[in-house]
């Protein structure tokens, strides 16, 4: 992991993208813009680890983020991806207390970071950020309750495709490109299946016009239907 300065001009194009920005006044999108900081991260390198206390809230410029736990045998346990354009991390912030999980990059990846002070400053004294977080972590509330439903619920292949849809969620991640660089074992470890049965799901929700694969690749047609398969009617 490295501290990096991207051109000026990637970061304010990322920036411009994001919604949160725009609930703040011109003074206080100044103030921010100023304190923001970019690393560089390399495959499987971590952006945070379990039981340090957070610095900043996270942003995904470009690349993939998994978002784990190590378990006893020392396999990776996925709970949820970020791709491109999400954030991530704004819990442990609040909290102010140590990560109970890992972030970890799954390819090359650039992340933009918000500083600890500055986020709590917004908190302070802007009430229209404090209604963006509230619903920014209620919509991730029910995100990793709906992961435990289908979980339990779903057979293989309508996990795979909820476990897609959710990294297209309109609300935490709305900035998300409909072709989303995934590897069948990243979806594996983040649904809890075998890549082997990844592969065949892929094929399946290829053949329903769900999505279009390809080597390293997921172009998501309709996120709408993908989200509510098997009852992926239109409407």
């Amino acid at each position: 992991m490295s501290t990096s300065k991207l051109p000026d001009k990637e970061v304010s194009e990322f920036w411009e993208r994001c919604i949160w920005p725009r609930v703040l006044t011109q003074s206080e999108r100044e103030v921010v813009y100023k304190a923001l900081f970019t690393r560089e991260h390399g495959p499987g390198e971590f952006v945070c680890q379990r039981n340090e206390i957070a610095d900043s809230w996270i942003g995904v410029i470009r690349g993939f983020l998994r978002v784990q736990d190590t378990s006893a045998d020392g396999k990776p346990v996925m709970f949820t991806g970020v791709a491109t354009g999400g954030w991530i991390g704004e819990g442990s912030l609040l909290k102010v207390e140590q990560r109970k999980y890992e972030i970890a990059a799954t390819r090359p990846t650039t992340t933009l970071h918000l500083p600890r002070d500055t986020f709590a400053w917004l908190l302070d004294r802007s009430v229209p950020f404090n209604h963006f977080m509230l619903s920014h972590l209620n919509e991730r509330l029910s995100q990793f309750i709906a992961t435990v439903k289908f979980d339990r619920l779903l057979e293989p292949t309508a996990r795979v495709a909820r476990g897609i849809a959710s990294l297209f969620h309109p609300v935490l991640y709305p900035n998300t490109d409909a072709t989303l660089q995934i590897s069948q074992e990243e979806i594996g470890w983040m649904v809890g299946v075998s890549r082997q049965r990844v592969n065949a799901a892929l094929h399946e929700l290829e053949a329903a016009q769900l999505i279009k694969t390809g080597y390293g690749y997921i172009n998501v047609l309709d996120r709408q239907r993908l989200s509510r398969f098997p009852n992926n009617q239109p409407g």
